[in-house]
């Protein structure tokens, strides 16, 4: 096979619960379902779509609903989980397919391992890359998210910090603080969790934010990550610039109702085959250790776990080689379904 590039994959859009999906697929096989996390898009997926193509496999790397392409519906309630399951199922069938392997990063790696949960029929095998999974149930995320502002460190008025998530809550305060100027909030937001940018160990974490204060404040000032380019940058700002945020945070804003929608599998294991990459500088990796640990009992069928050296939060793109080695040799491991 000829070595194939992200130009040569194909762009289309197909229908969805959400209206419509956009889809950029490459190379035949068995089909591999890429979903994409914040503030991302399809575009996160570049180095791979040509490597699983190569490898053998349809990848098909998508625009979650709300951003790039894809529809945007208006409501909060629309971002819920189940509404993005459903999303994936319906692209699944779209693309004349009964079943997928499903690969997460961010946000997507809770989309993907949620849809294997909720869809077993439909995804046989599901990838996690830097968020592990954490069965639903326990605490209200939202009170979750405000304890951890309590606890974290005050800000110079003695008062505690907020956490992103927190933050992103009420409509239009993040769209605000970014929609002015995306193409530099972008920059500074991969920057603050890249491994060769982020803050140095000691400074103020970019994860809170003080009452009065924005997440720019506290993102590193000089230089792009070395993972990403200025025309990488350009793809992703002129989505944002064109959309704007609101679908993307509405994700955020859903947990809550999630939790709730999903009372009926609280603890639920996830029991097909999976693989799990991590970035050792990634505060999804460290914060999340306990769910790490817990994946004998939470993640049954997993057959392939990695911690990154040297590798922040977006790890597909900050080390694209090591990323696609792990996740052509996993699904080659994988049964035909």
């Amino acid at each position: 096979m000829s070595q194939q590039t992200a130009n040569d994959a194909k762009h289309r859009l197909v229908p969805a619960p959400a209206g419509r999906v956009h889809v950029v697929e490459q190379g035949e096989g068995p089909l591999v379902l890429l979903v994409h996390g914040f503030p991302e898009s399809w575009y996160s997926w570049r180095h791979q779509l040509p490597a699983l193509a190569e490898a053998g496999y349809r990848a098909a790397a998508i625009d979650v609903r709300g951003y790039g392409r894809s529809s945007k519906p208006r409501a909060t309630d629309a971002y819920r989980m189940r509404e993005l399951v459903e999303d994936n199922a319906a692209v699944v069938h779209a693309l004349g397919e009964e079943s997928a392997t499903i690969v997460g990063h961010d946000w997507g790696a809770t989309i993907a391992a949620h849809s294997a949960l909720l869809r077993p029929d439909v995804f046989h095998a599901v990838g996690l890359l830097s968020v592990p999974y954490t069965p639903p149930g326990g605490p209200m995320p939202s009170e979750v998210f405000a304890q951890m502002g309590a606890t974290g460190a005050a800000d110079t008025a003695g008062e505690a910090e907020e956490f992103y998530v927190s933050y992103f809550q009420e409509p239009g305060r993040a769209e605000a603080e970014i929609e002015p100027d995306v193409r530099g909030w972008l920059a500074g937001f991969y920057a603050a969790l890249s491994a060769d940018t982020m803050p140095a160990a000691g400074s103020p974490d970019p994860h809170f934010v003080t009452r009065d204060g924005k997440l720019r404040d506290r993102f590193p000032a000089d230089g792009l990550p070395s993972w990403l380019t200025e025309a990488n940058l350009d793809v992703y700002a002129a989505e944002f610039e064109r959309t704007g945020l609101t679908g993307a945070l509405n994700r955020y804003r859903t947990m809550d109702r999630d939790w709730a929608d999903l009372a009926p599998f609280n603890g639920a294991p996830i029991t097909q085959p999976s693989l799990f990459i991590g970035g050792a500088l990634d505060a999804s990796t460290t914060w999340l250790a306990a769910a790490i640990e817990a994946f004998p009992t939470t993640l049954p069928g997993l057959s392939s776990s990695h911690i990154l050296e040297d590798c922040g939060h977006w790890l597909q793109q900050e080390q694209p080689k090591e990323t696609n080695h792990l996740l052509t040799t996993w699904l080659s491991t994988l049964p035909t379904p």
